[in-house]
């Protein structure tokens, strides 16, 4: 199949050029610049319209925090014990929550979803598709665990009168965590080596980590203010950790620093109030004050705290204050699959990626609030038309 007559956007240059894709089952197999010689009854007219690849949210809770269901349909938490790296957020995801079909209709095709961050080591977030009837199905890969520092650990705990209830206690557990995995690793390989030496007990937890160990996970630390920053930071140096800032609220307050330290931050929600203490120093400048650092970043809406449709105006808004237009395009597209670490395979329109697509009429600007896709294509097939999830 083919796409023609299109206006392809390039992720590298920001820019459009008139060209031509070629889709082979859920497959780009060619990109091609100008005019295409050659059509079949089953090809795509674009009509000049503006191919990009589908919006990517690197951070929500989308299907694991059910729309219009209380305790029911969350299961976004395990808040019984504090370390639970081994919980795979797939085992709690609905794929039949009408929210996938809300991202659909606004070309959000790729999502993390992720636990939530009542707890120092949450589980394992999966990179997600957002069709598809069964969760194994839509299942990119795992891309990591997520850990929480500050506020929210803090404050559920201590209603439960139980640790931890301090910033201290809280980085102690993932330390410790950390620490009986790195033995745990230690104690494997040893056992490899060594016929006579036997292999430690089998720890569901430290299994959990040691992908991050290893260096073929990131680490995703939801922080806010500064010094949860810096803490997250500090930890993972300790344990070199691939590490990925979650929120960044103070962001702005170390850009340097974030920068210095190579460290990437996923930004948002940025729709909403100062709803608790840790958000006091939030500012609709941090993605453009990050940027103008150097310090990668996405924009993600937290999924249900803005809902998932409101993606690409949460990049509009980050745009609006600052970020450059590229930019805001590329914290929702190629630069939101790398810090996702499925940069391999969306988040650009290239030859060996997935064919998610959208396609936006000449005149209409994707971030636009009154902006709807033509189409929204997942895997080579149409999900969306107009609006309207198919």
């Amino acid at each position: 199949m083919r796409i023609y007559n299109a206006m392809l956007y390039h992720h590298a240059t920001n820019s459009l050029h008139e060209g031509w894709v070629e889709i082979e089952d859920s497959t780009i197999t060619g990109v091609h610049l100008g005019i295409c010689d050659h059509t079949d009854a089953d090809d795509i007219d674009a009509k000049g319209g503006r191919l990009l690849p589908g919006f990517i949210d690197a951070h929500c809770h989308l299907g694991i925090i059910e729309d219009g269901i209380d305790f029911e349909g969350d299961d976004c938490n395990e808040a019984t014990d504090p370390f639970m790296p081994h919980l795979r957020v797939i085992d709690g995801i609905n794929p039949f929550d009408d929210c996938f079909a809300d991202a659909r209709s606004r070309g959000v095709t790729t999502v993390l979803s992720s636990p939530g961050s009542a707890n120092p080591a949450g589980g394992m977030i999966a990179a997600l598709k957002t069709v598809g009837c069964c969760v194994d199905s839509m299942l990119m890969r795992t891309v990591g665990i997520k850990f929480a520092l500050g506020e929210n650990p803090k404050s559920v705990y201590d209603r439960r009168d139980e640790t931890p209830i301090t910033r201290m206690a809280t980085a102690a557990i993932i330390r410790e965590g950390l620490f009986k995995a790195q033995r745990y690793l230690t104690d494997m390989r040893a056992a490899e080596q060594d016929s006579e030496l036997s292999p430690p007990e089998f720890d569901m937890k430290c299994e959990a980590l040691l992908p991050l160990l290893r260096g073929e996970q990131k680490a995703f630390f939801h922080c806010h203010r500064a010094d949860d920053m810096a803490t997250a930071i500090r930890i993972a140096k300790e344990f070199q950790l691939e590490l990925v800032l979650i929120h960044g609220t103070e962001g702005h307050r170390i850009a340097e620093y974030l920068a210095e330290e190579s460290v990437p931050v996923i930004v948002g929600p940025l729709i909403g109030n100062r709803s608790k203490p840790e958000l006091q120093k939030q500012s609709a400048e941090n993605a453009a004050v990050l940027y103008r650092n150097h310090v990668g970043l996405a924009v993600c809406t937290d999924h249900p705290e803005v809902p998932i449709q409101y993606l690409p105006l949460s990049a509009a808004i980050a745009r609006k204050n600052g970020l450059p237009e590229g930019q805001a395009l590329a914290a929702i597209t190629c630069d939101a699959a790398d810090l996702a670490g499925i940069g391999d395979r969306v988040g650009r329109i290239t030859e060996g990626y997935d064919a998610d697509l959208q396609l936006y009429a000449p005149d209409v600007d994707p971030l636009s609030l009154d902006a709807t896709p033509e189409w929204v294509m997942i895997n080579g097939k149409i999900v969306s038309q107009k609006g309207v999830a198919l």
